[in-house]
């Protein structure tokens, strides 16, 4: 028996395709350009050379409402954006400083967000957001930046530790925790436009 369809029903496949394609490119694009502009949302800290960022908030959001895919796409769009000299790290923006001190934290960011998209499930979990982004994304992103810092400027791994990454672990939990509850929301609200 052979099947046909109409040409109406193409076009509104067609359509239905294009019409993700697009959603899912304004959501990329959006999460790029909040990684962005949370790069310039800063406290610097004096006995440091990295600020306190809104950027994990962000980078897990990234990883929460996207797929693996998306997510890696989005962070390397970020990557390359800011290494083209467009503002978009926390400070300034080029080769020097995504090669520089600080920029570890920055290359960790594209490894947190396609970890969390990949193991966050296809369900939204509070618990299982909240977890993953403590427990794994956070530290991540940690060594990364630790790992940079202490090869760049060469001071000693406890002081790298101490002042890359032991003042930040309380607000970055909280920031890791506001970007779960946000998750639901926003994952709701992208479900029900499909």
């Amino acid at each position: 028996m052979k099947m046909t369809t109409s040409g109406t029903e193409i076009n509104k496949n067609h359509r239905g395709a294009n019409v993700n394609k697009t959603a899912e490119m304004t959501k990329m694009a959006l999460m790029v350009a909040m990684n962005c502009v949370s790069a310039y949302i800063i406290i610097p800290l004096p006995f440091s050379l990295s600020p306190i960022a809104l950027q994990t908030l962000i980078v897990n959001l990234t990883g929460y409402v996207l797929n693996a895919k998306q997510a890696f796409m989005t962070m390397l769009v970020y990557l390359l954006v800011g290494l083209a000299g467009v503002p978009g790290f926390s400070g300034s923006a080029g080769p020097g400083k995504l090669f520089g001190p600080t920029g570890g934290y920055i290359i960790g960011f594209l490894f947190t967000a396609v970890f969390l998209a990949y193991f966050r499930g296809e369900k939204y979990s509070f618990k299982r957001y909240a977890l993953l982004g403590c427990v794994i994304g956070i530290p991540l992103i940690y060594v990364f930046g630790v790992v940079q810092l202490k090869l760049i400027t060469g001071m000693g791994w406890d002081k790298a530790i101490m002042t890359g990454a032991l003042p930040f672990i309380p607000l970055d939990i909280v920031k890791c925790l506001a970007a779960a509850v946000i998750a639901g929301p926003i994952n709701r609200i992208f479900a029900n436009n499909r």
